[in-house]
């Protein structure tokens, strides 16, 4: 008995240490922007957010371009969510269920891609947006991240699909389904945790994604947090709190997010998909 309980309090310790060291950014991001200048830069730092000058966030998105920034990566990041996941399902479905020529090497190139690092892009993405008229644009960067997180979207839902049991499709089939009846009323059930693990990832990409941002967009109101944030670094000086403070606001969405999405994962992942 004691040794039971001295495993579980050694497994809560260990949960803790682990929150703790995932946390203590965020808080410390806090406590920066609520410190006064002299506590930033004083021998010992202040290890507690001073509330009184909470205005500071007020501030941020009162004054500053802080509110519009946070709204443009949120409308690129569902953008980019909706429009690769809603691309990715048929696609992995066409990669797990259809045999067709070049299926080896299309898959290949799926995967090729994701060795291309962004900045080897950015001159031919640059010019074809040009062409169509979508620099400067938020549909831009929604397409441009759509196409990158696809492949990844693809495989990982390819993956899912093909751990589905055939016998599935074949009782569908057999009355009268359509493939896409069979891939929405059948496959997307039973793959929703990977639907949502990609949906996760292909957020995360385009609110963290930075570079084709600064390249393509000019307008400062149309400029997503990722580079707004980066904007306040100047040559004289930069304004550490203020910086700390839209950060903060910067990533508690993404951590929402984050949870709300973990918990439909880890509620989907012991879904049966045949019933003894």
């Amino acid at each position: 008995m004691r040794r039971l309980r001295v495993g579980l309090t050694a497994r809560i310790v260990a949960v803790l240490v682990v929150l703790g060291i995932a946390v203590f950014p965020l808080y410390w991001m806090l406590v920066t922007a609520l410190s006064s200048n002299g506590d930033l830069f004083a021998e010992r730092p202040r290890l507690t957010p001073d509330l009184s000058r909470f205005g500071i966030f007020v501030d941020a998105l009162a004054e500053g371009k802080a509110a519009g920034w946070l709204l443009n990566s949120l409308v690129i990041a569902v953008g980019t969510m909706v429009l690769s996941v809603g691309l990715g399902i048929p696609l992995g479905y066409a990669l797990s269920r259809f045999s067709f020529r070049g299926k080896a090497v299309l898959t290949v190139v799926l995967l090729f891609t994701q060795m291309l690092p962004e900045a080897l892009m950015v001159v031919p993405l640059f010019a074809l947006f040009r062409r169509f008229d979508l620099l400067d644009s938020l549909t831009g960067l929604v397409l441009v991240n759509s196409a990158f997180v696809l492949p990844i979207v693809a495989l990982i839902l390819k993956g899912a699909i093909d751990g589905i049991p055939k016998e599935l499709e074949e009782a569908g089939r057999a009355d009268g389904a359509r493939p896409f009846t069979i891939l929405t009323r059948i496959n997307v059930p039973l793959i929703a945790p990977s639907i949502a693990a990609t949906a996760v990832i292909a957020f995360f990409h385009a609110w963290n994604e930075y570079v084709f941002a600064v390249t393509f967009v000019f307008t400062p109101e149309l400029q997503p947090a990722s580079v707004g944030i980066a904007n306040f670094i100047g040559e004289l000086g930069t304004p550490i709190q203020t910086v700390m403070a839209v950060a903060f606001l910067f990533t508690l969405p993404a951590v929402a997010f984050y949870l709300l999405a973990q918990k439909y994962v880890v509620s989907g992942m012991t879904a049966g998909a045949v019933k003894g």
